[in-house]
């Protein structure tokens, strides 16, 4: 079977893969959501008790020790560790991230971290992806779309948003929209939908009725979008305060979590309804159910945030979807009431109106994803009647936040790090290439003790820039003799018995590894100003990777990309 798939149309094998992928994320997704039900009724009797506020922390310490020690993974969002495999190691993830991070993800929300599961279960559709494509032995470029294909089927099925879930793939996974790309993750979030919907039901999560929607409702928008600007700037700079300044002060990632925990569940005793993922908040949110109170709603969204970095922050399991979404309905509520009490007479859309249109608006800037924000949105409450001022918030939020943060939260330390490489740029491409690939194994090795006269035959023979020296008797590296830097002997036959190549060895020649990514071996090439460099591992010289020999294959990549 996998021959005969080996030996298929390319596109057959990204379609019909993109399909049992879909499948397998949008199971993760359901046995996800089952999970949490069951361990959220286990919880329930618990929070009537004195000692209700410590259960964030007992699962956010049992999530970190689980996840640490028993499964052997990480903790965090997720997302970053899919765009880093899909950026930096060819879509590889570990077949444990599967299932490692929605068992520390169930521990960390049904006991009352503020996250949410959609983290998790995107690295899971991820891994489900990269793992079948290991399995049929496919490329790295097939692998990594079987990646994207993974999350948008994760994505799609936990929302029922098939549309979401493409979105979000091409904005915040792979980073481009091409046909290939897009056919791929359709069908992959398609098919994990339509799983999803066969075994949990059709059901639009947050179905909300918005009606009576006026020219001044949407001119009111303008003034939202500073409210969604401001509340995801915020929530971005603290969560990555809050994972800089736990992780200095408290060294031990399990007792880290317990803090995060306590933290929360004291303030969900004063503020209840920031634990969690927030889901029936927004449904009153939404209908315009939530009690009356201006301040109140304020407190709570800034409580949200706090609550939320301080989960995620200090290494608890979780997403930010669910949090940004629970964010956004607050900050629509405390705008729409301030409107209410700065213009009484006016007849606005409502508070479900505002309250949706705020979460469009933070989502889509903490992500830095508009179209992912623009869709989730509407597929997830039905209102398609709003989506013109859904798109304006969206819009003008991403482009307002970005002034102030300009990576979203899963791109900034990848960008802290070196490691945000997005598609069609010159490090992304480079990334793509592999030392070995380039390496130059046939030039002749040197020994110290060997006089110019042999040296001299050497380069007539070979016509090499670069050559190696090498111990006569270990083998090893020593360093490298370059024939420009020599020219001026060959012309002196009096010296030719009389210098020894140890005499020649240009000392100020750096050697690269051969794990050293290629984008910092051209910076390399350019502050020396040298065209070869010697390729060196354990102290044994491997060869030798030239600058022609990289930009010669820099242009055969670019042109098979522009072919896709």
């Amino acid at each position: 079977m996998r021959t005969l798939f080996q030996n298929a149309n390319d596109r057959f094998q990204l379609v019909l893969m993109g399909a049992v992928v879909g499948v397998g994320g949008g199971l993760a997704a359901v046995l996800l959501n089952r999970s949490l039900e069951e361990l959220a009724e286990f919880f329930q009797p618990f929070w009537n008790r004195g000692y209700a506020f410590l259960l964030p922390a007992l699962g956010a310490v049992l999530s970190t020790l689980c996840l640490t020690y028993l499964l052997k993974d990480v903790g965090g969002h997720g997302v970053p560790d899919v765009i880093y495999s899909v950026t930096r190691r060819g879509g590889l993830l570990r077949f444990r991230s599967s299932f490692s991070r929605l068992i520390a993800c169930c521990l960390t929300i049904a006991s009352g971290g503020s996250a949410g599961p959609e983290g998790p279960v995107v690295i899971s559709g991820g891994s489900i992806g990269s793992n079948i494509a290991s399995f049929f032995r496919l490329r790295d470029r097939q692998r990594v779309l079987l990646v994207g294909g993974g999350a948008a089927a994760a994505i799609a099925s936990i929302f029922n948003a098939p549309v979401a879930g493409i979105a979000f793939s091409l904005e915040a996974i792979l980073g481009e929209w091409t046909p290939t790309n897009l056919i791929t993750i359709a069908v992959a979030s398609a098919v994990g939908t339509e799983v999803s919907r066969l075994l949990q039901g059709n059901q639009i999560p947050f179905e909300g009725r918005i009606v009576g929607i006026g020219n001044l409702d949407v001119l009111a928008c303008l003034g939202l979008v500073l409210f969604t600007s401001v509340g995801s700037v915020c929530f971005v700079r603290l969560l990555r305060g809050v994972r800089r300044v736990s992780g200095a002060r408290i060294p031990w990632s399990w007792i880290r979590a317990g803090c995060g925990g306590l933290l929360v569940g004291l303030i969900g005793m004063v503020l209840p309804d920031v634990l969690g993922e927030g889901y029936g908040t927004i449904h009153r949110a939404i209908e315009g159910q939530y009690p009356p109170g201006l301040l109140i709603v304020g407190l709570l969204a800034a409580a949200k945030i706090v609550s939320t970095c301080l989960t995620i922050g200090t290494g608890g399991m979780g997403g930010i979807f669910a949090p940004c979404l629970v964010v956004g309905s607050f900050v629509g509520l405390f705008y729409g009431r301030i409107l209410g009490v700065l213009f009484p007479t006016v007849h606005w859309a409502g508070e479900g109106y505002f309250a949706l249109l705020g979460m469009a608006g933070v989502l889509s800037s903490v992500l830095q994803a508009p179209m992912t924000g623009i869709f989730l949105i509407t597929e997830i409450t039905g209102s398609y009647q709003v989506l013109v001022s859904v798109v304006l918030v969206s819009v003008m939020s991403v482009t307002l936040s970005h002034v102030f943060e300009p990576f979203s939260v899963y791109h900034q330390d990848l960008a802290e790090q070196g490691d945000l490489l997005r598609p069609r740029t010159d490090r992304r491409l480079l990334s793509e290439l592999d030392i070995f690939e380039l390496l130059e194994t046939g030039c002749p090795r040197l020994h110290p003790e060997m006089r110019l006269r042999e040296f001299v035959d050497i380069v007539r023979e070979w016509g090499s820039r670069l050559f190696p020296v090498e111990d006569a008797k270990t083998g090893e590296y020593l360093g490298a003799v370059r024939a420009d830097d020599v020219r001026s002997y060959l012309f002196n036959t009096h010296l030719y018995d009389t210098i020894l190549v140890e005499q020649l060895i240009d000392s100020n020649t750096p050697a690269v590894s051969p794990d050293d990514a290629l984008d910092e071996v051209m910076d390399i090439f350019e502050a020396r100003h040298v065209s070869s460099l010697p390729v060196v591992h354990d102290r044994r010289f491997l060869g030798v990777i030239s600058k022609t020999t990289i930009l010669d294959r820099y242009r055969k990549e670019l042109i098979v990309q522009e072919e896709i």
